[in-house]
């Protein structure tokens, strides 16, 4: 039996899952931007970024974190997340990306997209 040092986390364990949220969190925003949406140095709801999320998440084949988790995610990341009253918005956080993850993020996303493509191109032969 592996000793606990050595055992590598699984696919459910919360680091796995943490990893797992980042690239949600870094798919969302530079999907955000893709689709012609300003991002860098903007004060935006959560609610704003939630569509980009569920693609992201459906992308990535898992559920849609909680407001919290994409809270927390995004501040892993280098955003500035505001936690506002729950009688002020059904998603209580307010987000702004800094230039240099928005950048990271178009980054992710465009890397991402060549080796869906590469893999596609692959398939087909």
């Amino acid at each position: 039996m592996p000793s606990p040092e050595t055992e590598q986390p699984g696919l459910f364990d919360s680091k796995a899952e943490n990893d797992r949220i980042g690239e949600v969190v870094l798919y969302a925003l530079g999907e955000f931007q893709e689709r012609g949406f300003a991002l860098e140095n903007r004060r935006l709801a959560l609610d704003r970024l939630l569509g980009a999320f569920r693609r992201a998440s459906n992308e990535f084949d898992i559920e849609l974190p909680s407001d919290s988790e994409l809270a927390e995610a995004l501040r892993t990341a280098g955003a500035t997340v505001e936690e506002v009253p729950a009688y002020v918005a059904k998603h209580p956080f307010r987000v702004t990306v800094r230039n240099r993850l928005a950048k990271e993020s178009r980054e992710f996303l465009e890397v991402r997209r060549k080796v869906q493509h590469a893999d596609d191109d692959s398939d087909e032969q």
